[in-house]
């Protein structure tokens, strides 16, 4: 069974977006463009590394395994077509590979992935699962493509100034019970009071309805929060990003077959072109408009 990612918190998002969770397709990628404004977005490629691509013109098949329960990088749309970032990546990564026409991607729940990429059902999962000690002992991984920040988040009328340490010292401070971000904040910023919610609409609402001064928790799922109707632009990032491998983990990557070294070089080799290129921008920019760093 794939080990649950710490940050994997965006299953509750489900409900929101009235999607089905338990729902197998395969999708045949196919490429498209999308515009974009110019904003900063990450990049861990350094620009002066060229990575050589394996040959793998070979292989008569490319299929990605996923989940429809991790919005905003996959999940199902109002059209009940898969969508999300990881989709848009992954048929980002079959253009630069040239391998288009023998791209798949298949969505399955997420205790199923495991015994699926074991068993040669796909040949990579891209579903969210991040490096870890655990996680690392069952498979090999490309490169990260993008860490999970934490953040704060205010109520726009709030009027705090730019020391986040000192301005919400002693205040109320809303973070997910159980969490590594709750872990994270009692660490790092002990002097604020923690108030602890069951889950991230209860801690939302608990912000608009002034009961806490500040949230501190995923930066993506807090920044998905601020795009929607529910959040009604009430509030805004503040301070950070705060990033630990040891609280959050290495950051996202795709896992492959412990044995399968050149598709997780050939996903790399991807990777440091779509940064180079700027289309890793493009699609940030597309599904995180309002940054999540």
């Amino acid at each position: 069974m794939v080990p649950k990612v710490v940050n994997r918190v965006f299953t509750s998002f489900c409900n929101f977006l009235r999607v089905s969770c338990a729902i197998l397709a395969i999708f045949v990628i196919y490429p498209e463009a999308y515009p974009v404004q110019a904003q900063d977005s990450p990049n861990y490629v350094d620009p002066r590394e060229r990575i050589a691509a394996p040959d793998i013109s070979r292989r008569n098949r490319i299929r990605f395994l996923t989940t429809v329960d991790f919005p905003p990088f996959n999940f199902l749309d109002q059209s009940q077509r898969l969508a999300g970032f990881n989709v848009d990546l992954a048929r980002a990564i079959c253009e630069v590979l040239n391998v288009v026409d023998r791209c798949q991607i298949q969505a399955l729940p997420w205790e199923e992935l495991d015994h699926a990429l074991l068993n040669g059902q796909g040949e990579a999962i891209i579903a969210g699962l991040s490096q870890t000690p655990e996680t690392l002992k069952n498979y090999r991984f490309s490169r990260p493509y993008m860490e999970l920040p934490a953040r704060f988040v205010v109520r726009r009328e709030s009027g705090l100034g730019e020391n986040v340490a000192a301005e919400l010292s002693g205040r109320k401070v809303g973070v997910v019970k159980g969490s590594a971000h709750e872990a994270m904040l009692k660490a790092w910023f002990a002097d604020m009071e923690e108030v602890s919610f069951d889950d991230a609409a209860a801690a939302h609402a608990a912000l608009m309805g002034k009961e806490v001064e500040a949230l501190y928790g995923d930066g993506v799922q807090l920044s998905f929060w601020l795009q929607s109707a529910s959040a009604a632009n009430c509030c805004t990032f503040y301070g950070g990003p705060y990033l630990s491998s040891y609280y959050l983990g290495e950051g996202l990557a795709i896992a492959v077959t412990p044995e399968d070294a050149d598709l997780a070089l050939a996903f790399d080799h991807a990777i440091s072109v779509l940064n180079r290129n700027g289309r890793f921008a493009e699609l940030y920019l597309r599904w995180f408009p309002k940054g999540v760093y």
